[in-house]
């Protein structure tokens, strides 16, 4: 619900000094676009050599595997992180690629926890002291190196913010050039009455920051250590 809208643009044409205008608003034809034209050619390949380039300016590991390894190179990567708990969103993704039966198989040594929207804030009680959160990109920003998560009741923000540690699968197909592509999709699915995400979270590596006399320190206020995984 958008509230008070017409009183707010109401106010904001007078304090402008004219009438609003309702109708025959066109969207401008702009002469120039670059934000379309970087990487516009790279291929799906090509897009994942940019990312894992970038992963090393963003001091995230980048690991790549067919469908058939993505199971190994998981355990390897938690166990890489010392990791005993988990959590990860429910996902329609994780049976599809093999999770449940990895995450059942390795029970005895990694508590799993998937997020349930009943549970409220206990949820966030779970990540905040899990050592690994575990996520799916949705679409993915080879140029920055950024993972982009669709969240809903199902797939809080605190899984890719409050643990340890932060693990990414990539599907190789949700490779896109930059921002301006993953706008573009949001706005598409507003556009044709999709259900847009109620939230959409633009994640570049672990947290760091550079505040204090322009010293890089990472793992300042969110995981310490990332890692994506580009399934082929």
């Amino acid at each position: 619900m958008i509230q008070n809208r017409e009183a707010f643009l109401d106010k904001l044409a007078t304090t402008l000094g004219r009438e609003r205008r309702v109708e025959g608003v066109q969207r401008p034809d702009w002469s120039v676009t670059p934000q379309h034209d970087v990487f516009k050619d790279k291929t799906q390949d090509e897009l994942v050599d940019i990312l894992q380039e970038h992963c090393k300016v963003i001091h995230t590991t980048f690991k790549r595997t067919g469908r058939e390894g993505l199971l190994g190179v998981l355990a390897e990567t938690i166990k890489g992180y010392n990791g005993k708990s988990l959590i990860t969103s429910n996902d329609l993704r994780h049976e599809e690629y093999g999770l449940m039966d990895f995450f059942d198989r390795n029970a005895e040594d990694l508590h799993v926890h998937i997020w349930e929207a009943e549970k409220g804030k206990v949820n966030q009680q779970i990540a905040e002291v899990a050592d690994v959160g575990l996520v799916f990109s949705d679409v993915t920003l080879a140029e920055s190196g950024t993972v982009t998560l669709f969240h809903n009741k199902d797939h809080g923000r605190s899984i890719s913010l409050l643990p340890k540690t932060f693990v990414a699968i990539i599907p190789k197909s949700t490779l896109v050039p930059r921002m301006t592509q993953a706008a573009t999709l949001i706005h598409k699915m507003q556009t044709q009455g999709e259900d847009v995400p109620s939230y959409v979270s633009f994640i570049t590596g672990p947290s760091n920051s550079a505040d204090i006399e322009m010293n890089l320190i990472v793992g300042v206020h969110g995981p310490v250590k990332a890692t994506y995984i580009v399934v082929d």
